[in-house]
């Protein structure tokens, strides 16, 4: 299946530019799970300054791919890697392609961006993103380079950017998720422990769904001698509300994956409650019965749907 280098099947979340709880409240649901915005499991990141590192990366198993133009670029490289990111979104490519531009405090994101802004890349990732006013500069120079609706994920990488995860999620329309970067806010935070993240990921997911976004997506894990560690932190993720991760080697892949593929047993529940909701429906009724005694309700139900679509998402990407 071939995509332009202008995939994409961005739905704007929220039409307003300043955002208020009523708009957010009203728009929710139109997230990752309704289809929406373009979901993905898995987002593998490769230097845009090595074209057979790209090349390898659009070969892999990764859903999307990431060409880096911050910190795996040394900057004397930084042209080559606009370079060779501007030529790859100007030809059709096997999977979608996003962009990690450098962050705003650099001297260098608006030259990122005027090198593949007007390509409409699946998205922009935005580093380091610590307010609203960062996430609307980008997205105004982005306008003004007649970008069509190239979407920004925002980076949350410090203590400051968690503080104000809702605003910033909530702060353009452009924006369709958060992502995090970990190793920058585990520094920021003073600690070298993956648990002591867990309050900022979980603010961090849950700013992104009350801002009617899609569910957060996970960051690197950095270990690569170690597939047992990233499956079991990549489960640990998904069941805290991250959908998608990040990885930095093709070898994670297939774990990442699998870890957020519906097994099964989960579709078949899934489209077990949707069938039983349908009859529960037309009877005039809200509440359901599966086979098995458990009741369903609503809430229920949305989340079957969301493990459909999801499945479906897989189905489309093979």
């Amino acid at each position: 299946m071939a995509f332009q280098s202008s995939f994409n099947h961005v739905s704007i979340v929220v039409t307003v530019f300043h955002i208020t709880l009523n708009d957010v409240d009203r728009d929710r649901n139109l997230n990752v799970w309704t289809g929406s915005v373009p979901i993905f499991r898995s987002y593998l990141y490769v230097p845009g300054s090595d074209p057979s590192l790209i090349n390898k990366a659009l070969k892999s198993r990764a859903d999307a791919i990431v060409i880096d133009l911050e910190d795996a670029v040394t900057n004397d490289q930084k042209q080559m890697a606009r370079a060779n990111a501007s030529a790859l979104l100007a030809e059709s490519q096997s999977k979608p392609v996003l962009v990690r531009i450098n962050s705003a405090e650099s001297g260098y994101w608006r030259m990122d961006l005027e090198a593949v802004g007007h390509w409409d890349p699946s998205g922009i990732r935005v580093p380091k993103v610590e307010s609203v006013a960062t996430v609307v500069q980008v997205a105004s120079f982005l306008s003004s380079l007649d970008s069509g609706s190239t979407p920004l994920i925002p980076l949350i990488e410090s203590a400051l950017g968690v503080e104000r995860a809702f605003e910033i999620a909530s702060g353009h329309h452009r924006v369709i998720a958060l992502g995090m970067g970990e190793a920058d806010l585990a520094a920021d935070l003073g600690t070298n422990g993956s648990d002591a993240l867990n309050y900022p990921r979980s603010r961090c997911i849950v700013a992104a769904r009350a801002a009617g976004l899609a569910a957060a997506i996970q960051s690197v894990y950095v270990n690569l001698h170690d597939p047992s560690g990233l499956r079991s932190s990549t489960e640990f993720g998904r069941s805290l509300g991250f959908f998608g991760r990040s990885a930095i080697h093709p070898s994670q892949i297939d774990a990442i994956n699998e870890v957020f593929t519906p097994s099964d047993n989960e579709v078949s529940s899934a489209q077990e409650i949707v069938s039983i909701m349908g009859a529960a429906s037309s009877l005039g009724s809200g509440l359901g019965v599966t086979q098995s005694g458990e009741f369903v309700d609503a809430a229920i139900l949305r989340r079957a749907r969301a493990i459909l679509s999801v499945a479906q998402m897989v189905e489309n990407l093979k």
